[in-house]
């Protein structure tokens, strides 16, 4: 094996190559190398800066040192999609092609029977395979997905040289046989390369309160008011005014002044204050008038003699009157 030497490395792919025929691959290779040949020629790379690998339905260029990466990066990032879409224009839906391409740099090395090998060979070859990138080219618009390897991101990308949009490269996690991979995606992130939250973290929606023995929705945790028939501690407000005096309704069970509760208590007539079968404070069923000449609210609450004709009173005025 020769000494290893240092070079940019550009590989490009064909997506969905092997599902074409015989025919349709053939002219998809000559398609490609004239796509690759003009971009590196509107570079200014020559041929003799240039060695070539043929992987049947992918290319990989390795690139003379001495040519500048941002050289090689501008090239890819712009005139590569617009030779790509010159070509496709120009031919037939069947023999129309996208491309997934990967910038990386290391060093290789050529064995005893002419094949490039190196361990920085291969980690490009694992990013330009990578699921990632495909669902990425499958998921945009554009006929054209770029990925770089860390080191060129580190040394080129991030530093913002001209026609280099470091803001739209977007770190990613590549999975491979050996393990994560880091690299960086020219463009969006397809949904299945986000990053999952971790588990135990992801908060689902609120669940829906479930009605209790008395067919009540519990309230909020915490909360120091309660609704008609809450169960929790009642807020201070305001007394409420005495009800008017109404027709009875119809004979049958009603309830007034709030919703009914089966499982705690049954009340028969208005209810006022009762929960769960619990009493806080007065229970008055019916109507309610203005208290009796000589006697308190009290008194007339718990007083259960029916008042005789001559001491039934106009309302309002505290006098009795005649009927």
């Amino acid at each position: 094996m020769n000494d290893p030497v240092n070079r940019t490395m550009l590989l490009v792919d064909i997506e969905k190559f092997s599902d074409r025929d015989d025919v349709e691959q053939a002219f998809l290779r000559r398609m490609l190398y004239d796509v690759v040949d003009r971009t590196m020629e509107r570079a200014g790379i020559d041929e003799t800066l240039r060695l070539r690998a043929d992987q049947g339905d992918s290319v990989m260029e390795f690139i003379d040192p001495n040519v500048p990466v941002p050289q090689v990066l501008r090239s890819v990032i712009t005139e590569l999609p617009a030779q790509l879409k010159a070509v496709n224009r120009m031919a037939s839906s069947a023999a129309q092609m996208r491309l997934r391409t990967v910038v990386a740099s290391g060093f290789i090395a050529l064995d005893e029977r002419g094949i490039w090998v190196g361990s920085d060979l291969n980690h490009a070859c694992r990013l330009l395979d990578a699921d990632l990138l495909r669902a990425a080219l499958r998921e945009r618009p554009g006929d054209v997905a770029l990925c770089v390897s860390q080191s060129v991101h580190a040394g080129i990308v991030r530093h913002g040289h001209l026609g280099i949009p470091a803001e739209e490269f977007h770190e990613v996690t590549l999975a491979s046989k050996n393990g994560p991979l880091p690299a960086w995606l020219l463009g969006p992130v397809p949904a299945s390369g986000q990053a999952a939250a971790a588990p135990g973290t992801a908060a689902g929606p609120a669940p829906t309160p479930v009605p209790d023995a008395s067919g009540e929705r519990p309230g909020p945790a915490g909360g120091t008011e309660a609704g008609p028939s809450g169960g929790g501690p009642a807020t201070d407000s305001a007394p409420a005014p005495a009800p008017t005096p109404a027709t009875q309704p119809p004979a049958g069970i009603h309830f007034t002044g709030g919703a009914p509760a089966f499982g705690g208590s049954l009340v028969m007539g208005n209810q006022h204050g009762v929960s769960g079968g619990r009493v806080d404070g007065d229970v008055v069923m019916g109507s309610v008038g203005p208290p009796r000449p000589g006697r308190t609210p009290d008194q007339d609450a718990t007083d259960t003699t029916t008042p005789s004709p001559d001491d039934r009173h106009t309302p309002g005025t505290g006098e009795a009157g005649p009927r």
